[in-house]
């Protein structure tokens, strides 16, 4: 199963932060499935680092590229289309990082992992 990871859950996996479920650990680190993390995010952990925020250990650049290959996590870019999909959302969430990854979950089919259940408001598939 083809699936894409919210922020704080791609995070939590990478600290090995208990308040990730014992589903989601067992869906990301699951060899049959394909794990996604959106562009998105990255761009969203780097804010969280160059604030203070959140701390990695080297270089974000190296951080970001070891946890996703060590845990077979494959980058899903930013399509015009994703863009586009935004602005056709309810208003349900002010967040603009949570509502590109739920725009980018419908348009490409994708259930999105995360405990945010703000976000199961927009009809989508929800794993966690």
């Amino acid at each position: 199963m083809r699936f894409l990871l919210d922020t704080h859950a791609f995070i939590w996996w990478a600290e090995d932060n208990p308040l990730l479920s014992t589903r989601a650990h067992a869906t990301i680190s699951s060899e049959t499935n394909e794990p996604l993390l959106s562009v998105a995010s990255a761009w969203e952990i780097a804010i969280k680092v160059g604030a203070g925020k959140l701390r990695v250990s080297g270089t974000l650049q190296d951080w970001l590229r070891d946890e996703m290959r060590e845990s077979r996590i494959a980058a899903l870019e930013i399509t015009l289309a994703h863009t586009f999909a935004v602005a056709e959302l309810p208003r349900h969430h002010r967040d603009p990082f949570d509502r590109l990854l739920v725009a980018q979950a419908r348009s490409e089919n994708l259930p999105l992992l995360t405990n945010d259940d703000m976000l199961k408001r927009y009809g989508i598939r929800t794993i966690w």
